[in-house]
């Protein structure tokens, strides 16, 4: 006989509890060992992944990530503001140390993605959604990335903004550098950065080669096609 299922408040979404209950019926089964081991042995993830907060751009089901295998923080457009040691309450920064510092992550991954809104409304220059204009104050951090872009000219938008989100990936590898921690380890070889770019009508996953400045499209056999891209 089934168990009576438990009284959940009427207005907690539906949705997060028919997709818990699958999860107890068809994952966790599978991984239960694992959950305990980390529950017991605490995380070790070796990649930090920086992304987008936008809900269609989950790293961890586009890199089918298991418990444990990533550290992830997500914001806005996928940016990092530059060090700045004046005690201020800055979140990204915090998840910053404590991957670096305490887990001691080998790689830093900064996903960007296709059809961002963040940095559409910085090319747009949209009105503010309220008076404290949070948005477009921290999309004033892409303002130098934008300068390197140049102005779009005659160029297509929907290229121009693929030109700014794949931007916003190189302009927040430039600043993790300008955190001591960061710099350090990455000078002596014992972090990694890399930059990366997800298509999300495609599927499509492109990582960025910094010795050739472009941009490798990673085909579904696992076999990579440079594409002769700008830099950005």
């Amino acid at each position: 006989m089934a168990e009576p299922r438990a009284i959940v408040p009427p207005e907690f979404p539906a949705r997060l509890i028919e997709g818990y209950e699958a999860f107890v019926s068809g994952r966790l089964p599978d991984e239960q060992q694992r959950f305990r081991d980390l529950a017991e042995g605490g995380q070790s993830p070796e990649i930090m992944l920086i992304g987008c907060c936008d809900s269609r751009v989950a790293p961890e089901v586009i890199f089918d990530a298991r418990p444990g295998e990533m550290f992830v923080t997500r914001n806005i457009a996928n940016l990092v503001p530059p060090y700045t040691p004046d005690g201020a309450q800055r979140a990204v920064s915090a998840a910053l140390e404590f991957a670096v510092q305490a887990l001691r992550v080998k790689h830093i991954v900064v996903l960007g993605h296709a059809q961002c809104g963040g940095i559409r409304a910085y090319a747009e220059e949209i009105e503010p959604l309220s008076p404290g204009d949070f948005i477009g104050s921290w999309m004033k951090l892409l303002a130098p990335a934008a300068a390197e872009v140049g102005p779009r000219g005659s160029m297509p938008f929907g290229e121009y903004l693929t030109r700014l989100e794949k931007a916003s990936v190189l302009r927040t590898i430039e600043n993790l550098k300008t955190f001591p921690c960061v710099r350090i380890l990455h000078e002596k070889g014992k972090l990694q950065l890399h930059g990366a770019y997800f298509g999300v009508a495609t599927g499509a996953l492109s990582i960025y080669d910094q010795a050739k400045k472009e941009w490798r499209a990673i085909a579904a056999d696992a076999h990579a096609e440079i594409f002769a891209q700008p830099r950005f």
